[in-house]
């Protein structure tokens, strides 16, 4: 690599087009996939984490998460969450929304994302939310909201997704749309994937890596005849480096190839791993799926400062080879972008996080890239950063 990891994690730059282009109150529940199935009241706990990708009529398209809460979770004794089932359906996508409660002695409530069952050897936790995903179509710039899809709403359908479907990455590969997206339950946590011939209308295609294997981003584009992914399994247990390895035990960004986007294997070869040196990078993981410029694959990933309950997010660049993406040839860590307070202060109200910025998608746009963020788990954010930000 060409640079060395800032002991810190740097400080990032700020850019002159940076804004939320949507937030919670811009959805209407009403057209929501579990309107008229619950009886109780729901809010939008965020509108977040948006896949990105440019259709054909030269529009933006973003793929946002939207977490569909419970605004009294907590009543009885209990806290309640929401699960989707096909139990007792004539078929398998006419399903129905239900609640569970579990007794407040037997979870732990501190992170408001979630709750934690105590006992039974290992971590077991339930959500506050559940997530379905809306297609949003913006304006070539990225900057204004032209249509809202609720027609074309991805929401669970399988039982592998009773929990919610999450964090859609989206990669244009030839004439086909690919978008990978989180499903959750309590058999699996998979990641599963969707294709498209426009970008709108999605197909859902199979789960194509098994459980908390996390942020799946396909390159947008073949290497020699095959499709690469990067990808990020997770686990409670890591085997140290040699004592004065440059590098950091813990999750790391691998890599895959697969023949036709379906069938995947691991790649030999590692690919992102933290530096020892900083932890600012101590978790880390996939961002925008990787774009290929004249240097290379440019990848954007997050990396994590461990921080209280939930860290701080950031985002960070690396290019790799065109040819062999293990082949890490420049990074900086200086952060790409980090939280930005001053935009989520007019919906200070509704913020339950801090610290975080998750990008999920990123389009070229001439003279800089169109990046498109989540915003403290609240809102989506569009920023526009210039394509000399990546010199070398």
């Amino acid at each position: 690599m060409a640079d060395l990891p800032h002991p810190q994690g740097g400080a990032a730059v700020r850019y002159a087009t940076d804004r939320l282009v949507l937030v919670p109150d811009d959805i209407d529940l009403r057209r929501s996939p579990l309107a008229g199935h619950l009886d109780a009241e729901t809010y939008v706990l965020g509108a977040f984490n948006p896949g990105l990708t440019r259709l054909a009529n030269g529009n933006l398209l973003i793929m946002v998460r939207v977490a569909e809460a419970l605004r009294e979770p907590i009543r009885g004794g209990h806290v309640h969450s929401i699960r989707w089932t096909d139990d007792d359906a004539a078929d398998e996508s006419a399903g129905r929304y239900v609640l569970d409660a579990w007794p407040l002695e037997q979870v732990d409530t501190a992170d408001p994302r979630k709750f934690m069952l105590r006992g039974g050897g290992w971590k077991v936790m339930a959500l506050t939310s559940l997530s379905w995903l809306l297609p949003v179509e913006l304006s070539p710039d990225g900057l204004a909201v032209v249509t809202m899809h609720y027609d074309r709403a991805i929401a669970p359908r399988y039982g592998f997704q009773c929990y919610g479907v999450e964090d859609a990455r989206i990669s244009r590969v030839g004439e086909r749309y690919w978008m990978t997206t989180c499903s959750v339950s309590p058999e699996r946590h998979s990641t599963t994937l969707y294709s498209s011939t426009d970008g709108l209308d999605w197909r859902f295609e199979a789960i194509v890596l098994d459980h908390q294997n996390k942020d799946m981003l396909i390159f947008e584009g073949l290497i020699d005849g095959q499709y690469w992914a990067q990808t990020r399994p997770l686990g409670d247990l890591y085997f140290a480096y040699p004592p004065g390895s440059e590098w950091r035990a813990g999750p790391s960004i691998n890599l895959a190839t697969s023949p036709d986007a379906l069938h995947w294997r691991p790649y030999a070869k590692p690919g992102i791993r933290p530096h020892a040196n900083t932890l600012a990078t101590a978790r880390m993981g996939g961002g925008a799926p990787p774009i290929l410029t004249e240097r290379g694959w440019l990848s954007l990933w997050h990396g994590v400062e461990p921080k209280e309950i939930v860290g701080v997010y950031r985002t960070y660049w690396s290019i790799l080879d065109r040819d062999d993406p293990s082949c890490v040839l420049h990074s900086r860590h200086q952060p790409l972008l980090e939280a930005n307070p001053e935009l989520t202060r007019p919906i200070e109200h509704q913020l339950y996080i801090r610290d975080v910025v998750f990008t999920t998608g990123i389009a070229d746009g001439g003279d800089h890239y169109v990046v498109a963020s989540g915003e403290a788990d609240l809102a989506c954010r569009i920023t526009h950063v210039p394509k000399d930000r990546f010199a070398v």
